[in-house]
């Protein structure tokens, strides 16, 4: 034969002839006689000829043999019927297995002159020797047979023969593969048409060559583009697109975080008793002419064109008209105030509704000395979360119903709270009560505007398929591979907020409104299918740690904010389905915008009556914006520096120095008698304290970090109070008080009404930081209307050397920590005394 098919259709339309009548014929198969050969039959040397018909009348001329490559020429001996075996030429084994043998009157025995070898050999019928047609009536398809003398010898491989159709090798064009624009790309296919074409030299726009040739180069422009766009994404330094750039930053553990949205706490002034305000109630900066309440309907859709941020509650919240503003009880004194520190504090009236976990807020609302509410420090307020409260007590002495309140330590007032003063002369003198208030029916929100409901449409069915691959042979069928269609929806609004989830049992009103941008997510929630039973999937920061059957999604933000949705492709993370549908609910808001200042959030957005004002005392906080992609180019190279384990006792430091609210630590190795206890002593920011449940978490945190075997411990600083005597000589053109005054501003520990630090301040000293007698000196001389300034005093509280005081200079132990607040309150925290002379 000269031709190969894959769908061999001939056999069973001769069949179906000679069912019919008609007189044709054809070789079935060829068997080759070997390990069921008889024993006085040589193996490999017999042909079992089967016909599709009776077995025709044929004799050695009618058959040629050829074929093999190390044994060639074999010749036919003798050829027998299969019914009629002639016994002069057959053995008798050969005749009995004959005999056994279903139809052998279709079967014909011939005997070669020897075996051959391992490669393909050809039987063909012919008319006469040297022919090229076969004997009458017998079909010229199925004239002939491949065979080999080897087909049942062991082979690892498969007998059906492979038919292989090479691919004629194309013609190689010599193309410019300069050419990346719609010009060249036109000048290139146009020089090629010159070449095939030489006879077309139309020119014209008009001309549909010409039209086909432009549409061709601007879509091979188009491809070009692409083709660059993504070498140019490829790379860290050259990536244009936020998604690509934390993709890359992955690559070396660098998280590129997506910013945080902003908390605030805000105060409802409350009409009625036991008004549930609901979570996830919207409340809204200021619009100008609107009521505190704005409805549900119109009023809404009025407000959200004016564009106002949106902050939404993260908690219910049931309001008590008595906690609009609570006084705070004095006793029967006079001029009382809350010291910096306090933790606790005693409210006029009888107080029932508040519970352990509600917030206050404590707000200066007259100034101290005039006793004007346009007077008041706004920067004088503090919020406290209560740890304890008692209420339904009375002072015995005055009749007068009060509750007493406990707050967590992390919640210790930073300053003083003046309670009731006495008003200047100018003001009209007198007492003044009521000086600073506590404010309740406090709730937390934070920033972002839910959108609920959005559908992002379907997983598109598989349109592509990939080439198949080539099989054995050019019959194969494999089953075409489809390409997974491309899902990346994406959100019609934005930014996504990237918020944490609110912790009801935060100990402190500073946990919970300060979450760490570890924990903080994007707040999207998306399901697949319909109801009722839709799926639930989960947004993750990226799918590496994904099993291939999680229903898990990464939610990728670009420069402008628009978001878009990544799944898994069945290796890490689950690829959804063609035809799911989608549905997303997410919250829009997020980055330093939702900062507001205080008092910038006026309205709540409800059905409900009975609540008078809205107001966020505080300012709200924790807003942060996105990393920007110039930063992780930065950093992102170096991050697979960074330590993440602690073995020694600075890397235990520096892991504690990573916790947000850590200004300096210092580490310690003591053995323990069994093992190693690692104690961490910690100085946080503004001399905050160490307490029970900041302990906690920072132990948590350096556990993910410890080597087997230490234990941690976790301490405060050992302070170290000073005492200071300095001599200080006025100008005479100035007045003593106003110079006293300014020192006591300069070396306080505070913060100044400039912004600046105090020179005690606790953020300006650490561990083992000296303290210079030159350095207050020049502090002082630097304020107008000192003469000279001369130290007394100038060593540890209670002590009586006079080293220091000579050498210019106090030194501290490793784990020690200067401090002078100077507090009459607290004279164990150092003090500071002033000897004036001259001056007015």
């Amino acid at each position: 034969m000269i031709y190969h098919c894959c769908d061999a259709r001939r056999r069973e339309r001769l069949l179906q002839a000679i069912v019919d009548g008609m007189a044709i014929n054809g070789i079935d198969f060829l068997e080759v006689l070997d390990r069921e050969a008889p024993t006085d039959t040589p193996p490999q040397r017999t042909l079992l000829l089967r016909f599709l018909n009776t077995a025709p009348a044929l004799v050695l001329e009618n058959f040629e043999l050829d074929g093999g490559e190390r044994i060639t020429g074999i010749t036919l001996e003798w050829l027998t019927r299969g019914s009629a075996p002639d016994p002069a030429l057959a053995e008798p084994g050969l005749i009995t297995y004959l005999g056994t043998l279903t139809a052998p009157d279709q079967l014909l025995v011939l005997r070669t002159s020897s075996s051959g070898d391992y490669t393909n050999y050809r039987l063909r019928l012919v008319d006469s020797p040297g022919a090229l047609n076969p004997p009458p009536g017998i079909d010229r398809v199925l004239s002939e047979v491949d065979f080999s003398f080897k087909v049942e010898c062991p082979t690892d491989f498969d007998c059906a023969p492979a038919q292989y159709c090479p691919e004629e090798l194309a013609e190689q064009l010599v193309l410019s593969y300069l050419a990346k624009d719609y010009h060249s790309f036109r000048r290139l296919m146009l020089g090629r048409m010159t070449q095939i074409m030489p006879n077309w030299r139309e020119r014209n726009i008009a001309d549909l060559g010409i039209t086909l040739v432009e549409v061709l180069a601007y879509t091979a422009d188009r491809l070009s583009y692409a083709q660059d766009a993504v070498a140019t994404e490829s790379y860290l330094t050259t990536a244009r697109r936020r998604s690509s750039i934390r993709r890359h930053a992955r690559l070396v553990d660098y998280k590129m975080h997506d910013g945080a949205n902003a908390r605030v706490w805000i105060q409802l002034q409350s009409e009625v008793d036991d008004l549930v305000i609901p979570a996830g109630t919207r409340f809204l900066t200021r619009l100008t002419g609107f009521d505190p309440i704005i409805d549900e309907g119109d009023g809404a859709r009025i407000a959200m064109n004016l564009s106002p941020l949106v902050f939404e509650s993260l908690h219910e919240k049931t309001l008590s008209a008595s906690e609009n503003a609570m006084t705070f009880y004095e006793w029967s004194d006079a001029e009382c105030c809350l010291p910096k520190g306090a933790t606790r504090a005693t409210l006029a009236g009888d107080h029932p509704s508040l519970a352990i976990g509600d917030v206050l807020i404590f707000e200066e609302r007259l100034g101290p000395r005039t006793g004007r509410a346009a007077d008041a420090d706004p920067d004088v307020r503090h919020v406290v979360r209560l740890a304890a409260v008692q209420a339904g007590l009375t002072d015995e002495l005055e009749g007068a119903s009060i509750t007493e309140i406990r707050w967590a330590e992390e919640d210790a007032l930073p300053f003083s709270f003046c309670i009731s003063s006495t008003l200047d002369e100018a003001a009209g003198g007198g007492l003044q009560r009521g000086v600073s208030h506590a404010l309740g029916n406090i709730l937390l929100a934070d920033h972002g505007q839910t959108i609920s409901g959005e559908v992002l449409g379907t997983v598109p069915r598989p349109h592509l398929q990939l080439l198949p691959e080539a099989g054995s042979t050019s019959c194969d069928r494999p089953e075409p591979r489809s390409v997974p269609p491309r899902y990346r929806p994406h959100l019609a609004n934005g930014p996504v907020s990237q918020a944490a989830p609110f912790d009801e049992a935060a100990p402190s009103a500073y946990a919970a409104a300060s979450p760490t941008t570890e924990n903080r997510k994007p707040a999207i929630a998306l399901q697949s299918g319909i109801a009722p039973a839709p799926e639930n999937w989960f947004a993750q920061p990226d799918l590496l740690q994904s099993m291939p059957e999680s229903s898990h999604f990464v939610l990728e933000t670009e420069v402008d904010g628009a978001a878009f949705l990544r799944f898994g492709d069945d290796r890490n993370g689950r690829r959804p389905t063609a035809g799911t549908s989608f549905t997303a609910s997410y919250r829009v808001g997020n980055g330093r915008r939702g900062n507001v200042g205080a008092d910038a959030i006026s309205h709540i957005m409800t059905n409900l009556s009975g609540i008078s004002a809205v107001r966020n005392p505080l300012p709200a906080s924790g807003g942060i914006d996105p990393e920007s992609m110039e930063s992780v180019r930065q950093a992102a190279p170096y991050a697979y520096r960074r330590q993440e384990r602690a073995v020694t006792q600075e890397d235990y430091a520096q892991m504690a120095q990573r916790h947000r609210d850590v200004q300096r630590a210092a580490a310690t190795f003591r053995w323990n008698g069994h093992g190693h206890t690692v104690f961490i002593t910690v100085d946080r920011y503004g001399n905050r304290p160490v307490t029970a449940e900041f302990e906690e978490e920072l132990r948590e945190q350096l556990n993910a970090v410890r080597m087997a075997g230490y234990d941690l411990e976790i301490d405060a600083p050992r302070f170290v109070p000073l005492e200071i005597t300095l001599f200080i000589c006025v100008h005479p053109d100035h007045f003593r008080s106003q110079v006293r005054h300014q020192v006591l501003f300069v070396l306080s520990a505070g913060r100044n009404p400039d912004g600046s630090n105090g020179f005690f301040h606790p953020d300006r000293l650490t561990f083992g930081t000296p303290i210079y007698l030159s350095a207050i000196y020049a502090r002082v001389m630097a304020i107008e209307g000192v003469a000279s300034v001369e130290a007394h005093t100038f060593q540890r509280r209670g002590g009586t050397g006079t080293a220091a005081l000579e050498d210019g200079v106090l030194t501290f132990g490793r784990l020690e920590i200067a401090q002078l607040e100077n507090n009459p309150n607290f004279p164990e925290r150092g003090f500071l005394q002033l000897e004036m002379e001259g001056g007015k």
